[in-house]
């Protein structure tokens, strides 16, 4: 049995590898082998992830995609989970998630065809409950981050974000050597606007 592991973290300061000793265990228990590891720090919010889809590229029918949690795998919208639940089912790769034990048993690769079956419809309705539980946490967090963003602007207390000094300092090296406002972008992971802040400082600063 082929098992790929997927680890996910939302931000580059955040680990993607924390879970990797704890899915290896995971393995060994049952006596299988992590033969892939496929990481990257983007949004679980996101559908386009690199390693994710370079993960189902790889993968064969019947090969395991192990991750810690469900939320690592998805905090989609119903629309963009139904496409990733698609393409795990077009290429027949079974999901298996320490936080849903009806999943353990795709690792295990035994017992017969019905009970396979029956575990099988069982784990793909708690894969979505889990997967609409995950998107919600994220909903509810972007919900409640908002409100008090709201609150202490109007108390006056609200900041922003700090400025990355670095990140912005790097862009306007690259803005002065010329360089694509795309290019810079796919340099840094910056947003188009953030470039765009940093070129009109710049232009004033030469005023």
């Amino acid at each position: 049995m082929f098992v790929r592991a997927y680890l996910r973290a939302s931000t580059q300061d955040q680990d993607a590898n924390r879970a990797r000793d704890q899915l290896t265990a995971f393995a060994a228990e049952r006596g299988l082998h992590v033969a892939a590891w496929y990481v990257e720090n983007e949004s679980g919010t996101k559908l386009a992830r690199p390693e994710l889809f370079r993960l189902l590229a790889d993968a064969q029918p019947g090969d395991v995609l192990l991750v810690e949690q469900v939320d690592r795998l998805s905090r989609l919208t119903t629309a963009d989970w139904d496409k990733l639940r698609g393409e795990l089912k077009t290429r027949q790769v079974r999901v298996v998630a320490l936080d849903l034990p009806t999943s353990w048993m795709m690792a295990a690769g035994n017992g017969d065809e019905f009970t396979a079956r029956m575990f099988d419809a069982i784990n793909g309705m708690l894969l979505d409950m889990l997967a609409a539980v995950a998107r919600k946490d994220y909903d509810d967090r972007r919900r409640r981050q908002s409100q008090g963003q709201a609150k202490a602007k109007a108390e006056g207390k609200y900041k922003g974000r700090p400025e990355d000094a670095q990140r912005n300092a790097g862009i306007a090296s690259l803005l002065a050597e010329g360089r694509s406002w795309s290019f810079i972008q796919d340099m840094t992971g910056c947003s188009r606007a953030t470039v765009a802040k940093v070129a009109k400082r710049a232009a004033t600063q030469r005023l």
